[in-house]
């Protein structure tokens, strides 16, 4: 949560090459911010130690389209219809680790999430809200303007308005005064573009600040830069991996990981 080359002494400098590729990614991100969601696979095979592909080819393009997921996979527990659309942004489309995320708290039952107040994060098309709203959550659904209106259909499209709210949540700014202390936060794919992650950080130990809130965090290993976001994050938070999805070990091999992430005190 990436190639890295191994230390041979206890605190060795960072290797020049490494910082040299850090600085290009950061120029191109400058210029492109979404470019590692669209890079050709073999780029990423070759960075990856053991030759296999860590992000697939870019998909055709999806515009206007209404796709259903249902969770968990193998034994079918709510069903999604969800309209997806890339002209709205990357956030406009269903991500891997939204379907990681939503088949696990599926995979837990009604009973997990019932009576419970929950937040997502970055939620782009919703999914993940959705899913925990279908299996008895009072769920806010959160995103920057632009999205909040593939975000609204889906909560209507799914008969969803009595238990999932949308609002306008921009990373850094103040929190919504109508979105209660959550009991549980919700975040899938919000790790892609680096001067977001002070302030995704930032939103994460505001809206968790009674440190009685627990956080599902799931993510998609991409870049090298990628480890700049967990060394912010460790200021505030420590993690660990889920490890009771049966799952874990097929989206592990995609290089996806689902993390519990707890306040500092």
């Amino acid at each position: 949560m990436m190639a890295i080359i191994q230390p041979t002494s206890l605190n060795p400098p960072e290797p020049v090459a490494s910082l040299n590729e850090i600085a290009l990614d950061e120029a191109l991100d400058t210029l492109d911010p979404l470019r590692h969601l669209r890079t050709d696979a073999s780029d990423f095979a070759r960075d990856n130690d053991e030759g296999t592909v860590v992000v697939p080819s870019q998909p055709r393009s999806i515009l206007g389209e209404t796709i259903r997921l249902t969770f968990p996979v193998d034994s079918p527990l709510v069903s999604i219809s969800l309209k997806v659309d890339a002209s709205h942004g990357c956030g406009g489309i269903a991500w891997p680790a939204g379907e990681v995320l939503s088949n696990y708290i599926a995979s837990r039952g009604v009973g997990y999430l019932q009576g419970k107040k929950i937040v997502e994060l970055g939620s782009g098309t919703g999914l993940v809200g959705l899913v925990a709203g279908a299996l008895g959550g009072t769920v806010w659904i959160t995103d920057q303007a632009p999205l909040l209106g593939i975000m609204q259909q889906n909560v209507t499209l799914n008969n969803l308005q009595s238990c999932v709210s949308v609002r306008e949540l921009n990373w850094g700014a103040a929190l919504p005064s109508d979105i209660p202390p959550p009991d549980l936060i919700l975040a899938a794919d919000c790790v892609y573009f680096e001067p977001a992650f002070p302030l995704l950080v930032q939103t994460l130990s505001e809206m968790a600040v009674s440190g009685s809130t627990d956080i599902l965090f799931c993510y998609k290993k991409r870049r090298k830069a990628d480890k700049r976001f967990f060394t912010m994050l460790k200021k505030k938070f420590s993690w660990e991996e889920v490890e009771d999805d049966p799952n874990r070990e097929n989206y592990n091999r995609e290089a996806i990981s689902l993390l519990t992430l707890t306040m500092r005190p």
